[in-house]
């Protein structure tokens, strides 16, 4: 099976993107229409010379050619003699009628554009690419194609007699449409979701799905009904595999790598199908060199390696493979020592092409020679002056080839079908394949039904006096009908009836309206025409009202026994009010009941009701609204409810008035403090920044709250007498870990400021205890420094007295000594690491000739021909006279080097990162400097990883697959 890599290179999107851009910002492609939906053609090509007299005499910024037709649509050459904005001549590749094309016209071209050099024809300037044109995206090409100097000087041979000639060489190809293609439906199968850059694990999956004696393997692997996919790597892949025989759409692979105890950052990581299983291609022309090559890998021993370097390093290096692979050919030179040579081992290469989620079939051209990669050239159409070849790079390349022995077809293409599949696996997987049809039929058939919500009394309980207490409920967690909208609404109340247990001709239905300031009131009970009308009309009204969903309150009245009795009628002098009770020693309110009238002819009725004595006088605020700011305002008892603008749906808060006594001391006297000490509680979660995952304790503060005032709370919690010795750090949102910086005593205003992220706020904040105050701390700086000794770990002086010296090291090189004056405000560490260490004897009496030098150690890098410094660099006194010898001798005692692995060190003057290996001979003494120039020692680094290295980039290593089970 061919598995072709339809991406474009990593690299090679790279330089496609430095060289070829629309001429100006455009918009998305729009998807085609049915009609493009056939297999892409042979492309259609032509060549196309414009030879433009009168050059420099062009007016405007730009410059249209006559239009050519290829492919059937006529295109043109656009040039801006001037450059498009930049000091370069600027050339693009342009659909001449784009503002006429049908809707989801789209054509694919690969092209050269070239201004021809009519004095040397070999020095014509010619680039090429490739784009996907559209109607909104008609203009494609080059806005830095050669320099304007280059362009306008007549000796160069592009501009003769004020003309220049133009040449344009375009091949087209129609493109299927990707969204209206069906893999099921043209191949029998299906592709698989790519969750960010997982293509390199599609390819895999795919090709081992394909080869039925593996999937038959994986179906019979040992799993039970109480694993979970997430955990179990044998259960996530035979549910892939199912899904992948079975489903009709394109397969999601994320409960895959859940197993593999993937993160969503690890899917977009870029990781390749050679981590399991590799071919090596470089410097190979086809399959066979590269077997060649394994074969002599594998005869080489010791240091003697191969290298194919005469073939250099290439982007999409062409790469062929034949249709059928004899591995008999040359006396079987491919196959094992222990191989049965009685069976013919001709293996046949078996192909579909996937593409993530589309599939589709490919001729044996397409499947083989188009996966090559490499260039092709395009047959000229017009020979003459000048017409060199056009040629394209193809990147559309095979990247895994499986080859099945013919021999061995029949066993391993064998037929795999549900009694392979154990019965456990069947039903959890049938399951989950009905509640996804179910699911799907319910999105398809949502525009018939419509959500209503009701709340009842029971949520306005719910909702005051629990935690939360303005407005009346939270209209999320009340129930929620899924009704059909032609359902007459009188069929609802029954609904309603049997769910609630409220006869019907008990219940009265008032509609919620939004209001101005974004509180949601019930506005108005239904009528007796809207409640003979269907929900889907119902909902129109509902509309109308401003609710973005049908909301509706029931009223349900109570007679003395509690049980539910008819509403009274409700008169258009009537207003529906709800009242809560305030009690400032509690911090509560309550919900009671709806009235209308004067507030001074319910007073007694509210004293009643509250407990209070009947003549108790009390406050009435009428409650606005909270956000973004609370609106509580006082209401005069005098007036009456109508000329304090109070209607239907008002809520109305009740407090005794409050007594100035000095003896009792509450923290919010009144509603107003009290709605405003609500708007601004945060519940904080504080933990250990030692301990940054674990919460240790949650306090309830004021977004208000100064640093004073929280780190006061904290030292109480906590039992501390100085609440100036805790520092506190802000939590980051994206990494779910505390921020690097600690937040400064007194650097933010209010709690609210330490809790805000970007765009996010948190609940939570780190706490750490000091041995001395902040804000003493914050006059102080802390500077991390590790003392370094050439050969232990621990710190260990000659003596007690012993002269020390700091020194900056970044990148294993020493960037700086530090002398004794220096401030120590000048001293950073934060991108390098500060290092004490003891100064040798040796160094502190140094001669007239004697040089202190820097030692660094280093790799030859092979790739790139450059050096990699590691280790500990050192300092090293070179004495007038010393040979490399007497140098190395002196190194290896210094670093209690074994004689074994010292022999393999190499002594080299280093100087701008090219090394000179040193002889027994004098050592160059006068030209070392702290950074470019120094000795280097080459060996290889056997020292494991630091730590430190990873907390740098937290990604910079790929994250393993753990196997739970």
């Amino acid at each position: 099976m061919l598995v072709p890599h339809q991406e474009l290179p990593a690299t090679a999107a790279a330089v496609a993107a430095d060289a070829a851009q629309p001429m100006e910002v455009v918009a998305q492609t729009e998807p085609a229409n049915a009609a493009e939906s056939q297999p892409p053609e042979d492309p259609q090509t032509s060549r196309f010379t414009w030879t433009i007299e009168n050059f420099t005499r062009i007016n405007g910024k730009k410059h249209y050619s006559e239009p050519f037709v290829v492919g059937g649509f006529k295109w043109r050459v656009l040039i801006f003699p001037k450059g498009n904005n930049v000091d370069h001549f600027s050339m693009y590749l342009d659909v001449a009628d784009s503002v006429n094309l049908p809707y989801g016209w789209n054509r694919y071209a690969q092209f050269s554009l070239a201004v021809v050099n009519q004095i040397h024809p070999k020095y014509t300037i010619r680039k090429d690419t490739q784009h996907q044109f559209n109607a909104r995206e008609s203009d494609w090409g080059f806005t830095s194609f050669m320099p304007l100097s280059d362009l306008y000087d007549p000796s160069r041979g592009y501009l003769v007699n004020d003309t220049v000639v133009v040449e344009a060489e375009v091949a087209v190809r129609r493109m299927v449409d990707y969204w209206t293609y069906d893999s099921k439906k043209e191949t029998g199968y299906v592709g698989l979701k790519n969750q960010g850059a997982t293509c390199y694990m599609n390819s895999l999956l795919q090709t081992l799905y394909h080869i039925p004696y593996f999937r038959k393997a994986v179906y019979h692997m040992p799993t039970t009904e109480n694993d979970m996919p997430s955990g179990s790597i044998p259960l996530a892949l035979q549910s892939l595999f199912y899904k992948l025989q079975y489903s009709d759409n394109s397969v999601a692979t994320k409960e895959l790598t859940k197993s593999f105890g993937w993160d969503t950052y690890d899917s977009f990581m870029q990781h390749d199908v050679q981590e399991l299983n590799r071919l090596d291609v470089k410097g190979c022309r086809d399959v066979y060199a590269s077997f060649d090559k394994y074969v002599e890998v594998e005869r080489l021993e010791g240091d003697n390696k191969y290298h194919a370097e005469q073939y250099g390093l290439q982007i999409n290096d062409r790469y062929e493979f034949p249709l059928q692979l004899d591995l008999d050919r040359d006396d079987g030179k491919y196959l094992a020592p222990d191989a049965d040579r009685s069976i013919r081992n001709l293996y046949t290469l078996h192909r579909y092409k996937f593409d993530d989620e589309r599939v589709t079939k490919e001729d044996t051209k397409k499947a083989l020679e188009e996966q090559y990669g490499g260039e092709e050239e395009l047959p000229q159409i017009n020979p003459g002056f000048n017409n060199t070849p056009f040629k394209f790079t193809k990147y559309s390349n095979a990247y895994m080839l499986v080859y099945i022995r013919e021999s061995d077809k029949d066993k391993i293409m064998c037929n795999v079908d549900e009694k392979d599949i154990a019965e456990h696996l069947r039903i959890r997987l049938k399951k989950e394949q009905e509640e996804k049809e179910h699911k799907k039929k319910e999105k398809a058939e949502a525009h018939l039904y419509t959500i209503i919500k009701v709340a009842r009394d029971e949520d306005l309980n719910e909702r005051i006096g629990k935690k939360i207490y303005f407005d009346l409920v939270n209209h999320e967690k009340v129930r929620s009908f899924c009704i059909r909208k032609q359902l007459p609404f009188t069929s609802f109340k029954e609904e309603v009836a049997k769910e609630c247990g409220i006869p019907v001709q008990f219940q009265r239905f008032w509609l919620w309206a939004k209001r101005q300031n974004h509180t949601y009131r019930p506005n108005r009970p239904l009528g007796p025409h809207e409640e003979s009308q269907s929900v889907g009309q119902l909902r129109e009204v509902s509309n109308k009202a401003h609710n973005a969903e049908l909301k509706l309150f029931l009223e349900v009245e109570t007679g003395v026994d509690l049980r539910p009795i008819r509403p009274p009628e409700k008169s258009k002098e009537d207003i529906l009010l709800f009242f809560k009770l305030y009690n400032p020693e509690k911090e509560e309110l309550w919900l009671f009941v709806k009235a209308t009238g004067k507030p001074s002819e319910i007073l007694t009725k509210l004293n009643e009701m509250a407990g209070f004595a009947p003549n108790e006088e009390i406050e009435l605020y009428e409650e606005i609204k909270f956000e973004p700011n609370v609106m509580c305002e006082h209401i005069d008892k005098k007036l009456t409810f109508r000329s304090s603008q109070l209607e239907d749906g008002d809520i109305i808060c009740f407090q005794k008035s409050p007594v100035s006594d000095g003896e009792t001391q509450v923290r919010y006297p009144d509603v107003p403090s009290f709605l405003e000490y609500v708007h601004n509680r945060q519940v904080v979660h504080f933990r250990s920044l030692e301990k940054p995952k674990e919460d240790d304790f949650c306090l309830e503060l004021s977004k208000l709250h100064t640093y004073d005032d929280v780190v006061e709370r904290v030292a109480r919690q906590l039992g501390l007498d100085d609440p100036s010795k805790i520092r506190l750090t802000s939590h980051n949102c994206y990494s779910q870990q505390p921020k690097p910086q600690p937040i400064r005593y007194r650097g933010v205003e209010h709690l609210l400021d330490m809790l805000v992220h970007y765009n996010q706020t948190s609940d939570i904040l780190y706490y750490e205890v000091l041995d001395i105050p902040l804000p003493e701390l914050q006059c102080l700086k802390t500077l991390k420094v590790a003392f370094h000794h050439a050969t232990k770990d621990e710190v260990e002086l000659s003596n007690p007295d012993a002269e020390l010296r700091l020194l900056e090291v970044f990148y294993h090189k020493i960037y700086k000594i530090f002398p004794p004056h220096e401030k120590i405000e000048n001293i950073n560490d934060q991108y390098w690491t500060l290092r004490a260490e003891e100064i040798p004897e040796e160094e502190k009496n140094l001669g007239p000739h004697d040089r202190l030098i820097h030692v660094y150690h280093f790799m030859k890098d092979p790739n790139q021909n450059q050096i990699q410094n590691f280790g500990d660099p050192f300092l090293l006194v070179i004495r007038e006279g010393e040979t490399a010898a007497e140098i190395l001798e002196r190194i290896q005692k210094k670093l209690r080097v074994p004689d074994e692995e010292f022999s393999k060190w190499k002594l080299a003057f280093i100087s701008m990162n090219r090394p000179e290996y040193l002889q027994d001979v004098d050592v160059r003494r006068d030209v070392y400097g702290a950074w470019e120039q120094y000795l280097g020692l080459e060996h290889t680094d056997t020292t494991p990883k630091r730590s430190y290295t990873a907390n740098q980039n937290r990604h910079t290593f790929e994250k393993p697959v753990k196997i739970y089970n």
